[in-house]
């Protein structure tokens, strides 16, 4: 009772100091240097004398040498520029820094010239006291402002924060966080029980076997991941196990995204999924990355999109001789080309960026960039990707991504491009929507034109690469699920069986170089996504990870409602990544080969006519039922066929 009463009168009295302006407080602080500068004289003078001295003519000289020297060399050294509520070792190194340099003509006038009733050894003494005086000084406002007047002031908005990780990130994250007013580091959990009961700046250190107990009887709001080093299959562990607990979660990013390796407040982020997702990053193979990319011009088609702009940042790396970005949306070539060009002056990487704007739809104005900038590699992801946008504009959708496809396969041929990489998706594996069967269509493509030249010497490599969802990525369910939490709800999924396979951006754009890397032509590459993600499950992670509770039949008393809308036009419950059986193995661990069915050129050629022509006519309901002809596995929106429609017509 008494400390509070007494902590309650020290911030009141004090709590006015960190309103001022910072010049007014800077001249406080030098005022009070002065003052102890004073006290340290007499000190200095009682110490050396044996008793308590006089204040006379002599202490008087010395102290207004010292004032005389100690200012100008305050300022030189920037004593009075550093805020003292955040003093620490470093700004203590400073403040004895400038005391040393003080102490050095100090000794030149008091030591080595000497003074009747001067004591020589007052040039030694004095700035040791000083010294002193100030750093308890510091100390103090520091405990007064921080401590105590801060912790008053917050006490009834202040979150109770429990760190997880009590290694070297874990004790910066806490120091940086005695800083901030609003928040008080409750205890630190760590899974090395040899830590356990130890303590930390005055917080014990609790082993992570008792997490249940400690979240259980403990008011603890907010739950810190001080864990740049771990796995993410054991941050998915630890994850897992906090999800049982109304507690916020957030975490500081990997030691390779942490600047200098230096832990602080403003790098904690939310836990972002693919810390959910527990899989940990396989290392390139340095080889494969570097075939098709190192010193030769590279072009990315689709490079303003999610994985068009990933690829590009990846090939940067990889240093080509040149970097050419198509791309049809001018804003989208904008930020990739200016985030680019920082890019190569941050990696020091003399790249030549291209950014050229156009449209793969448009042959003749391919031919001519292709003709301008001779690229060897090309990354084709330029494509309509969003399942119920196409379906509801199955001409734009099939005019862009199958011939666009088309012309930049036929060009690439004329113009004497090594390698085709084409970017494919799951959604052409037995699809269901006109986006998805649109994509089996460009494989099959890509597989005729590879038929058809076998091994020629001068032939394109083609190859395409097969994978799922990329978190992240424009219009995908992650960044709409965080902006509906971040709203209060509801969250808004399809159905609550739907599955779906993920992988992160920069994995999947790794991955689709190295296996561009392994074609010999005509392959479908399949990425290892692990296993299928179950929406709802998703959409509940995300909820508990906020902080918040599901809203259900069990609670009704919950934070957000999860709420079914039904399946979109086109979208499967679930994703599969082969048609084929019996995938082969590579020798990469997550790409392996598919065994596809094909067909050949010129009967694929004659029906590509026919939906050209279909596509120019504005015949949707026939181009889309010859869809079903190219891939049999689809079903058009109608359930009949090109000859079918024709008959009921006539």
């Amino acid at each position: 009772m008494l400390q509070q009463v007494l902590g309650s009168a020290i911030a009141s009295s004090f709590g006015w100091l960190g309103a001022l302006p910072r010049r007014t407080r800077q001249l406080i602080v030098a005022a009070i240097d002065g003052v102890l500068c004073t006290i340290a004289v007499w000190t200095a003078f009682s110490l050396r004398l044996g008793e308590f001295y006089r204040v006379e003519a002599n202490v008087v000289l010395v102290t207004a040498a010292a004032l005389v020297l100690w200012y100008p060399i305050a300022s030189w050294r920037g004593v009075y520029r550093s805020i003292i509520r955040f003093s620490g070792a470093r700004a203590m190194f400073g403040l004895g820094t400038a005391v040393v340099i003080f102490t050095i003509p100090m000794i030149i006038l008091f030591l080595a010239n000497g003074f009747d009733g001067i004591p020589r050894t007052i040039a030694l003494i004095q700035p040791i006291v000083f010294l002193t005086l100030m750093a308890i000084s510091r100390l103090t406002i520091r405990f007064v402002l921080i401590d105590i007047v801060n912790g008053r002031q917050a006490d009834s908005t202040r979150r109770v924060v429990a760190i997880y990780g009590a290694g070297s990130a874990g004790q910066q994250l806490a120091l940086s966080l005695r800083h901030e007013p609003r928040v008080r580091v409750a205890a630190f959990i760590d899974d090395d029980v040899r830590l356990a009961g130890q303590q930390l700046d005055g917080v014990t250190v609790h082993p992570s076997t008792k997490l249940d107990a400690l979240l259980g009887s403990n008011d603890i709001d907010e739950v810190l991941l001080a864990l740049p080093s771990a796995s993410r299959s054991r941050r998915k562990a630890i994850i897992e196990a906090l999800q049982k607990h109304p507690v916020a979660v957030r975490s500081l990013p990997s030691v390779g995204n942490l600047i200098d390796g230096k832990v602080s407040v403003s790098d904690l982020r939310d836990v972002s999924v693919d810390d959910l997702l527990g899989r940990d990053p396989v290392r390139p193979n340095e080889l494969l990355i570097g075939k098709t990319v190192t010193a030769k011009r590279v072009m990315v088609t689709g490079a303003g999109g999610s994985i068009g702009s990933e690829l590009c940042r990846q090939i940067l790396r990889s240093r080509p001789s040149e970097l050419i970005l198509l791309e049809r949306s001018e804003y989208a070539l904008y930020a990739i080309g200016a985030e680019l060009e920082a890019l190569a002056e941050s990696l020091h990487v003399g790249v030549p960026i291209m950014p050229v704007l156009g449209d793969v739809g448009d042959r003749d104005a391919m031919r001519r960039v292709f003709e301008k900038c001779q690229p060897e590699t090309l990354f084709h992801a330029a494509a309509y990707k969003h399942v119920p946008l196409v379906e509801s504009n199955p001409i734009a959708g099939l005019r862009n991504n199958i011939f666009g496809t088309l012309n930049a396969c036929l060009v690439a041929e004329e113009c004497g491009v090594r390698n085709f990489v084409l970017i494919s998706t799951d959604k052409a594996v037995r699809p269901t929507n006109v986006m998805g069967a649109s994509k089996r269509v460009c494989e099959l493509i890509l597989q005729a034109r590879a038929q058809l030249h076998g091994s020629a010497r001068d032939r394109t490599i083609f190859t395409m690469v097969r994978f799922g969802n990329v978190l992240g990525s424009s219009g995908s369910v992650v960044p709409r699920f965080q902006r509906q939490i971040k709203e209060g709800g509801p969250v808004t999924l399809t159905d609550r069986d739907v599955t779906r396979y993920f992988m992160t951006i920069p994995e999947a754009a790794q991955l689709v170089i190295q296996a561009g890397a392994m074609a010999k032509g005509g392959e479908v590459f399949v990425l290892d996504m692990g296993e299928p993600v179950r929406i709802l499950d998703l959409a509940r992670s995300m909820i508990h990870l906020s902080g918040r509770t599901v809203r259900d039949e069990m609670n009704p008393e919950g934070d957000i409602e999860i709420r079914e809308i039904g399946l979109r036009p086109g979208e499967k419950l679930y994703e599969e990544l082969l048609i084929g059986d019996n995938p082969e193995p590579t020798v990469h661990e997550r790409i392996r080969r598919a065994n596809e069915a094909l067909i050949p050129w010129k009967s694929l050629q004659a029906t590509l006519d026919k939906m050209s022509a279909l596509l120019g006519a504005g015949d949707s309901m026939m181009a889309t039922a010859l869809l079903g002809e190219l891939v049999p596995e689809y079903q058009s929106p109608v359930g009949e066929s090109v000859n079918g429609i024709m008959e009921r017509a006539s």
